[in-house]
């Protein structure tokens, strides 16, 4: 998995699309590259040769940064996906360089299996509900999984449907999506597969088929099912993040950020019933134990997660895998029906991770929050009426959640 992770890719790999597609120039496949040199195009992908380039940074608390396999990336690493139109100079005259993509800044990758399971759990537990539902037709189920409230739903037996009109921060098949800040992927896997296609063009055989050459690049099988398995187990094995004990100030800001509501989302802590994560193919996103091929206990090394008291283990992600809107002035210009919602960000290894938001728009902790709006702007506003020392101690606590320190190491050369 580290080699898939870290190896760059060639043309002999698969590297990059074949001939443009005029009918589609944006997706992966057919895009145009810079100048014609057939390589790069760098807006919209094509963007690196392996997953590492933008995952290297476990620090920016120090100078020089502290590089860690499966780190953050810096806002040089964005990600600009599938623009059509930019307008670099405002020709427009709107006040800014505008353009009709979305702008993403890269996240670290440690802890990632706790997140995945604490996902499948969610999962099961929604899905749960919904038979419930069923059997119970004309009743109102709430959704709620892991104390965080994805709202109702109830059967209509004459219709034959439900209803989700009260379903809120998961899509309707109540599959819980924690990765992409979208919540577009319920697994690790599914992230990759979209992720290789977009920055190297590197197609994996379980998305465009064997044997098939659907770049039209000459290559087939550019990552094959075994390779992607192994990136997969790799990526959810990294440590997790940890916490720095706290100083009297930490300690006062974490009673504030609590009595402020910042952890109304962004929850200490999810516990899981089972400390084993299982990887499955083909996965079936709403029956994640279908297909099990391997498994691990994460709260064995390298991850390392704690055991919780019910058998399973705590993930002290400061998040609640939901969906929330965060108001027009974090809205992305994407022409998408959840152009300002986002899952609420992880804040474990945040004093390591900035700049902040989905995007790196926000250059200190402090911007982060003050730009919160939306769902949040209650919280926000709470923070900014602080006392300045109120404001130090939030600070100073969100400052002792740090990234892991010489993830990999046992792996590396």
């Amino acid at each position: 998995g580290l080699k898939i992770f870290a190896t760059p890719t060639n043309r002999y790999d698969g590297y990059g699309d074949g001939p443009v597609n005029a009918l589609d120039t944006t997706s992966p496949g057919g895009r145009p590259t810079l100048q014609g040199n057939g390589t790069f195009l760098r807006i919209n992908g094509l963007d690196a040769q392996n997953c590492q380039e933008c995952h290297s940074v476990g620090s920016f608390a120090t100078a020089p940064f502290r590089f860690e396999v499966g780190g953050v990336g810096g806002s040089n690493n964005n990600a600009i996906f599938q623009p059509r139109n930019i307008d670099v100079d405002d020709s427009d005259g709107a006040g800014e360089a505008s353009f009709d993509g979305r702008y993403i800044n890269p996240p670290f990758l440690f802890g990632s299996g706790g997140v995945e399971l604490l996902a499948k759990e969610m999962t099961k537990e929604l899905n749960a509900a919904a038979r419930m539902a069923k059997i119970n037709a004309g009743t109102v189920i709430p959704l709620v999984t892991k104390g965080v409230d994805f709202g109702t739903i109830s059967y209509d037996a004459f219709s034959g449907l439900y209803d989700v009109t009260n379903v809120e921060g998961v899509d309707v098949d109540l599959v819980v999506r924690p990765f992409g800040r979208k919540g577009e992927f319920e697994t690790v896997r599914q992230f990759d597969v979209g992720a290789l296609n977009f920055h190297f063009g590197m197609q994996p055989e379980e998305d465009v088929g064997t044997d098939v050459d659907a770049d039209n690049d000459g290559v087939v099988n550019e990552i094959l099912v075994g390779e992607l398995s192994a990136l997969h187990i790799f990526n959810t094995n990294l440590e997790r993040p940890t916490q720095d004990p706290l100083s009297p100030d930490a300690a006062n800001g974490q009673v504030l950020f609590n009595s402020i509501g910042c952890t109304d989302c962004h929850i200490p802590f999810l516990d899981t019933k089972t400390p084993v994560l299982t990887y499955s193919f083909p996965e079936v996103p709403s029956k994640p134990a279908l297909n099990v091929f391997y498994a691990v206990d994460l709260n064995q090394s390298p991850a390392g997660f704690d055991l919780a008291p019910g058998g399973g283990i705590r993930v002290p992600l400061f998040s609640d895998l939901k969906r929330h809107d965060m108001g027009p002035g974090l809205a992305e210009d994407f022409g998408h029906h959840l152009d300002s919602e986002f899952v609420t960000a992880r804040l474990w290894g945040i004093a390591d991770t900035a700049p902040y938001l989905h995007d790196g728009r926000a250059l200190t902790l402090t911007d982060a929050v003050l730009m919160h709006g939306g769902e949040a702007q209650a919280q926000r506003d709470a923070f900014e009426a602080l006392p300045a020392q109120g404001r130090i101690e939030v600070l100073s606590f969100l400052r002792s959640l740090r990234t892991p320190v010489d993830a990999a190491a046992d792996l590396l050369p």
